[in-house]
């Protein structure tokens, strides 16, 4: 993930801003001891990242957006790809009682039920599971291909997709992880229809969003 680094200078010149705004930038060059010159560069990209505005004729101001304008900018321009990961998968044809113990030992919350190939067939999440738990089921014999949710009930993402994006469809279908997925060709089912398959190549989960933002808080 790409951060945004400010140069001590940088820093330097948002904190005269702050003191002295409005204020130009020969003033600024001149408390730095430095050249209109020297200092083009670093308010071209404090002005392009929005920390600094700059009105003609009046000066430089701090806008006062720092943070909260520049992760939302992220949010909005970084992929998925960048921060997906390694998704658990298991088969349809795995235990209740296994794909609990996978849950616990790999510590996460949602798995996805792979066949062969890593093609999508289903999701089961912690919930799924525990409600499994609660019957008077056999979760040694039981499938997890009984509880799962199946294509095309799945949210899926994609790695080209923006963080917004994904972070939109994990709020609106109000789900704890997404599969990150490459489309493969359509295939023929009964009927003459055809069925989109899907290959998991990550995952994207409320974890790793919060993990983004903090990352993101913390960038200087």
């Amino acid at each position: 993930m790409k951060k945004i680094e400010l140069t001590p200078r940088q820093e330097k010149i948002i904190e005269i801003v702050k003191e002295n705004e409005p204020i130009t930038g020969e003033q600024i060059a001149e408390i730095l001891s430095l050249t209109r010159a020297a200092i083009r560069a670093d308010l071209a990209i404090l002005t392009m990242s929005h920390i600094l505005e700059a009105k003609p004729r009046v000066g430089y101001f701090f806008s006062g957006r720092k943070i909260n304008y520049l992760i939302g900018e992220q949010i909005r321009t970084m992929k998925v790809k960048e921060i997906k990961s390694v998704p658990t998968v298991v088969q349809e044809s795995t235990s209740v009682y296994d794909a609990i113990v996978m849950l616990f030992l790999e510590d996460v919350g949602t798995l996805f039920v792979v066949r062969e190939g890593g093609i999508l067939e289903g999701v089961v999440s912690r919930k799924d599971l525990l409600k499994a738990t609660l019957g008077n089921a056999d979760v040694h014999q039981m499938p997890v291909g009984v509880i799962m949710t199946r294509m095309p009930n799945i949210v899926l993402t994609y790695p080209e997709e923006t963080i917004y994006e994904a972070v939109k469809k994990i709020v609106d279908k109000e789900v704890d992880a997404l599969p990150v997925v490459r489309p493969l060709n359509s295939v023929s089912e009964k009927g003459g229809q055809r069925r989109e398959e899907y290959e998991v190549i990550g995952r994207i989960t409320k974890t790793s969003i919060a993990r983004l933002l903090v990352e993101l808080a913390e960038a200087r």
